[in-house]
């Protein structure tokens, strides 16, 4: 399924979204276990992320795996999508997007970088991500979700940034070209507040459930 998308008064032509979904980490600030796996309203993150791209008609998506990859497989294998498994996660997230990029096979417009530990994403949030992309200004190639001044995820930009990050050292990944071509970067300003929220810690956790009134639990296979 692809993504046509109606604004601005006018039908946008088609664009042929691919992305990479992150969940390779060891979530050792949360005790060692996959926060991917956290379960809101009995469904794992990495799920309700694999659902958000679905529904907002992603054409293909690749899933990075690293540590815990023998428990998160499970959780997605009923999903049409591309499993890499990063044999050295220790080396940082850059290898793994690195990793995710170069699995994508077809012929894109447009890649998204997501990260499976975002709760609150929807189809919605990811349909109005491309949206702003389509309708990013002239000269920019990433477009990022800006809240209140601050940085959200995921992340969208052409596939010509795509080759050029995989063309680069290995050090070099998306942040990495975005400092490099600070010109070339577009913020999509938003009072969505679902693009800053992730979970790296116990007060995180806390926060969210203090904030949404909904509890993240962690399913007992892993707890």
């Amino acid at each position: 399924m692809g993504c046509i998308l109606k604004g601005g008064g006018g039908l946008y032509s088609r664009v042929v979204v691919g992305a990479v979904l992150l969940a390779a980490g060891a979530g050792s600030r949360l005790g060692g276990r996959p926060k991917c796996l956290l379960e809101l309203g009995g469904v794992p993150l990495i799920r309700r992320q694999l659902i958000a791209l679905s529904g907002a008609g992603v054409d293909e998506v690749v899933v990075v795996l690293g540590h815990h990859a023998e428990l998160i497989e499970p959780a997605v294998l009923d999903f049409p999508l591309t499993l890499v498994r990063n044999l050295r996660p220790d080396d940082g997230q850059v290898s793994s997007q690195r990793l995710g990029l170069a699995a994508l096979t077809g012929k894109l417009d447009a890649v998204i970088v997501a990260l499976a530990d975002q709760p609150m994403i929807n189809a919605q949030d990811i349909t109005a991500l491309i949206a702003a992309f389509k309708k990013r200004p002239q000269g920019s190639s990433v477009v990022y979700p800006e809240v209140a001044g601050e940085r959200g995820n995921p992340v969208i930009f052409t596939a010509e940034v795509r080759e050029q990050i995989l063309a680069g050292d290995a050090h070099i990944g998306c942040r990495q070209w975005q400092a490099a071509n600070a010109q070339a970067v577009a913020p999509f300003a938003t009072d969505n507040r679902r693009y800053r929220v992730d979970i790296d810690t116990p007060d995180d956790l806390a926060r969210f459930a203090r904030d949404t009134g909904h509890e993240l639990r962690w399913p007992v296979v892993v707890a």
